[in-house]
C-alpha cells in the first residue's frame, strides 16, 4: 500500500493545470491532486521543506512531491528532506507545456477553420518546434490574462481548461513523466488531505 502523500505546487494555476492533465487519465487522480495540493505562493522550496518536516513528524511514513518551475535556475535546487521528492520542469515555466494550438483552440471552443490561435503562436513563438526556445520562453507572460495572446483574442485563457483539452499525444514527455509519478504517489487507498498552517489549499 503506497504511503499517504502531500503534493506541493507553486500556485493555484499550477494546481489547476496539473488537475486538468490528470483528469483525462483518471477522475480519481484529478481529485487526489486537488485534495492533496498545498500552494506555496511561488517557487519557495524552503516553505515546502519546513511544512513537510512538521507534517512528517506527526504522520510517520508521509511522502511528498514538490513540483517547481525551473525559472532562471539551471539546476534542480539542492537539499531536501527524507521522503520529499523534488520535481523541476526542464522548461522555465509549466505554462510552456500548454502551447499546443489545437488544444488552445478546443479549450476556447473555436471552430476548426478559425486559424487565429495558430497565427498568434507563430507570431509570438516562431521557433515553436525548437525545444531550446521553449525551454527558456517566458510562458507565464505569454499566456497571462493580460498577455499578448489573451489581448489579441479578446479574452483571458483558462489554463486548466487548456490542460483538460490536451490529448495524450499532445503531452510533452516531461508531463507524461510527472503524471506517472502522480499516479504512483496519489492513487493509493489512502491519501493525505493537508490543512497547512500558513499555507493555502
Amino acid at each position: 500500500m503506497p504511503p499517504p502523500t502531500v503534493l506541493y505546487v507553486e500556485g493555484p494555476r499550477d494546481r489547476d493545470i496539473l488537475e486538468g492533465w490528470t483528469r483525462a487519465a483518471s477522475v480519481a487522480l484529478a481529485r487526489a491532486v486537488r485534495e492533496t495540493a498545498v500552494i506555496l505562493g511561488g517557487r519557495q522550496l524552503g516553505r515546502a521543506l519546513s511544512h513537510f518536516v512538521e507534517a512528517a513528524a506527526a504522520r510517520p511514513g508521509l511522502r511528498g512531491l514538490c513540483v517547481l518551475d525551473r525559472d532562471d535556475e539551471a539546476e534542480a535546487p539542492g537539499g531536501g528532506a527524507e521522503g520529499l521528492e523534488i520535481f523541476v520542469w526542464s522548461r522555465r515555466h509549466i505554462e510552456s507545456y500548454l502551447l499546443v494550438p489545437a488544444a488552445i483552440q478546443r479549450a476556447l471552443r473555436l471552430p476548426e477553420h478559425d486559424g487565429r490561435v495558430a497565427r498568434l503562436l507563430r507570431q509570438h513563438l516562431p521557433n515553436a518546434a525548437d525545444e531550446g526556445t521553449l525551454r527558456d520562453l517566458d510562458a507565464k507572460r505569454l499566456l497571462s490574462a493580460t498577455g499578448p495572446i489573451a489581448r489579441a483574442l479578446g479574452r483571458p485563457l483558462a489554463l486548466g481548461r487548456i490542460a483538460r483539452a490536451m490529448r495524450a499525444d499532445e503531452l510533452h514527455g516531461d508531463v507524461s513523466g510527472l503524471l506517472a509519478k502522480l499516479r504512483e504517489k496519489l492513487l493509493a487507498p489512502e491519501v493525505l488531505v493537508t490543512r497547512a498552517t500558513g499555507l493555502r489549499r
